[in-house]
């Protein structure tokens, strides 16, 4: 079995995946298997990945458009290695990615870490101050922003679990989080950056406004919380999300 299982949705993605794929075939650490669910594209983002012969690359196919959540579980559910990472296909990382974050896990003794990543324009320019991974994270602390990124942390499976992203959310990378942070009692950081993100100007991520009811949603719906609760932590997320992007605070 490999160590680390990597899970990568793909959909509609052809611009920027082979240089996604380079990233991942170019890692110091090889003991990996490469997960990845193409979500029913009409593009050719299949035919780009069907050139790479790469026998740690498993690619499976969705049927029908069911999401990025959809198709991680998916690959998910196939998974067989220890530790578990995301990378979504036009995000990249550091050649050292993998092997840091597998030591950093083993060193700390810890079931989830995260790193830095650089926040880039689509060329992977960097546009705002690199996202710093400088605090422990905890459930409670979450509930207020969501300091955990998928491309830039990792998770002990032996450990927690395999944990699965919920159905019907549009915040399930968040959701997720939370379940596991259920289980565990922080996310250790690596103040390094290791990974580079883009942030595209129509990302869902970014339009905070438009969110607010899925956020709220995340705490009434999937935590079960209160509608008084459910409103003070959808603001603290507001808050705490317009910081995060704001060029002035960056």
């Amino acid at each position: 079995m490999p160590e680390v299982s990597i899970i990568t949705p793909v959909y509609n993605s052809s611009k920027f995946l082979k240089q996604t794929i380079g990233c991942v075939l170019n890692q110091t650490f090889t003991d990996f298997e490469w997960l990845i669910t193409d979500d029913a594209s009409s593009d050719d983002s299949v035919a780009i990945l069907r050139k790479c012969k790469d026998p740690r690359i498993k690619l499976t196919f969705s049927e029908t458009n069911g999401g990025a959540g959809h198709a991680r579980n998916i690959s998910l559910s196939k998974a067989t290695g220890r530790y578990i990472t995301f990378l979504d296909s036009d995000d990249f990382w550091e050649p050292n990615f993998l092997l840091e974050m597998v030591q950093f896990l083993k060193q700390e003794n810890a079931e989830l870490a995260y790193s830095n990543y650089a926040r880039c324009e689509e060329n992977l320019t960097p546009i705002l101050a690199d996202f710093k991974a400088d605090k422990e994270v905890d459930f409670h602390s979450l509930l207020k922003t969501c300091r955990l990124s998928l491309l830039s942390s990792m998770y002990d499976s032996r450990r927690v679990g395999i944990e699965y992203f919920p159905n019907g959310s549009k915040r399930e990378d968040h959701v997720m989080w939370l379940n596991l942070l259920k289980k565990i009692p922080t996310a250790k950081p690596l103040n390094k950056t290791m990974a580079k993100y883009r942030m595209h100007s129509n990302g869902i991520s970014r339009r905070k406004s438009s969110i607010i009811k899925d956020q709220y949603l995340v705490y009434r719906d999937h935590m079960r919380f209160n509608t008084l609760k459910s409103g003070f932590y959808t603001a603290q997320w507001a808050l705490n999300g317009f910081l995060k992007y704001s060029k002035f605070f960056n």
